[in-house]
């Protein structure tokens, strides 16, 4: 399979447009906690602020995901990085809590908009042999805008403030939308599979929005983003209270670790079955949640990014191919369910340590994301383990 047959012009183009649009939130994610707790906002306040972002990208996911059906992916993008350049330009202006938080809300509808139609994008015109593979290269614009995005963000704050960095944003998401405007004018793919999956239709009705069949992966997944969201809003303060400035290496580290691991993944997923390679990533986070309650220095948080990277690397890919041994024919309802668990892991994780963070302290709110991930090893030596060997 030659490589020139993925490397298509369109590929390219949405290859680049997805990069930009990454940088641009990306370099969100260690600074915007710092942003707020500047203009005096409080912790559960900040987990709002931060997790409404994923919430009203879940919200909107499984309805982009239908209307895909009807409307190219290239509009939604093209909306979606219109709606970026607005959202970028008012956190200028923007303050908390409300004004903020319409802000918030209108940059997790972009993401829904862009991510998932750009994703459909590739998967629709890339070769049924070689989709797979030319998804994992696809996504790693994303993986790379999340290597170099956080410490530049962090770099940009420390030398120059909070109004460069809202300057970068804004130019990203236009770039963004200069690179998706010439992708071609494509007609939507309807589907034509006359196979019908009776528990989906039976559950959310004729054309419903989310999968039941893929549940499992989809309640574990939930768990697992639900840590991560907490980390990516309360690390950054968390490194600050310890003397750290710039908090952007840990997610730097873990996106080096993610991308060389993930290399990797397609032997693991071949040789091993589903919960053989889910068990030992969920101890992975487990661990790393431990280890982060009782860390402080530079040394200690580089390697909990490490554990934390190898983990996902191997739990995320595992969790999205048991959605689709799970669904049968309706992978795009599945994978429409899969992501908006992910989104609403996101948010609530952020909710949710934000209430725990303001009762208690930095170390019980990282002791809870361990109890998290002990829930989801449970759930995953239970519930699960019956329906992946069943199926």
């Amino acid at each position: 399979m030659s490589l020139s047959n993925i490397l298509t012009r369109d590929f390219v183009f949405a290859f680049f447009a997805l990069s930009a649009y990454s940088s641009g939130y990306f370099v969100l994610i260690p600074t915007l906690p710092i942003y707020l707790s500047k203009l005096k906002a409080g912790e559960s306040e900040i987990g709002v602020l931060i997790g409404v972002f994923s919430v009203s990208s879940l919200a909107f996911r499984p309805f982009v995901g239908k209307a895909l059906q009807r409307i190219p992916e290239r509009t939604f993008m093209l909306a979606g990085c219109v709606l970026s350049v607005l959202s970028s330009a008012a956190l200028f202006l923007a303050r908390p809590f409300w004004p903020f938080f319409l802000v918030r809300v209108l940059q997790g509808i972009s993401l829904a908009f862009v991510f998932t139609a750009s994703t459909a994008l590739i998967a629709n015109i890339s070769q049924e042999r070689q989709r797979g593979r030319s998804l994992g290269y696809f996504l790693l614009s994303n993986n790379v805008a999340f290597a170099l995005a956080p410490p530049f963000g962090m770099f940009l704050i420390d030398r120059f403030g909070f109004t460069p960095l809202f300057l970068f944003c804004t130019a990203v998401s236009l770039a963004s939308l200069f690179l998706t405007a010439p992708l071609k004018k494509r007609d939507p793919i309807l589907s034509n599979d006359p196979r019908i999956d009776f528990q989906t239709v039976s559950s959310a009705g004729e054309g419903g929005l989310f999968s039941r069949q893929a549940l499992p992966s989809c309640i574990m997944a939930l768990f697992t983003h639900m840590i991560w969201g907490a980390i990516t809003a309360f690390f950054p303060l968390y490194a600050i209270a310890q003397g750290v400035t710039n908090s952007g290496f840990f997610f730097t580290i873990f996106a080096i670790t993610l991308i060389l691991c993930r290399t990797m993944g397609g032997k693991w997923l071949d040789r091993y079955s589903r919960e053989k390679i889910l068990f030992p990533c969920f101890i992975n986070y487990t661990a790393a949640a431990l280890l982060l309650a009782f860390s402080k220095t530079v040394p200690m948080f580089a390697l909990v990014a490490v554990i934390w990277g190898a983990g996902t690397a191997f739990a995320y890919p595992t969790l999205v191919a048991l959605a689709l041994d799970l669904c049968g024919p309706n992978r795009g309802l599945a994978m429409g369910t899969f992501t908006a668990f992910t989104d609403l892991g996101v948010g609530l994780g952020a909710v949710l340590m934000g209430l725990v963070l303001s009762a208690t302290d930095y170390r019980t709110m990282f002791l809870s994301l361990c109890l998290l991930g002990l829930v989801n090893l449970l759930y995953l030596n239970t519930f699960a383990r019956r329906r992946i060997v069943s199926q």
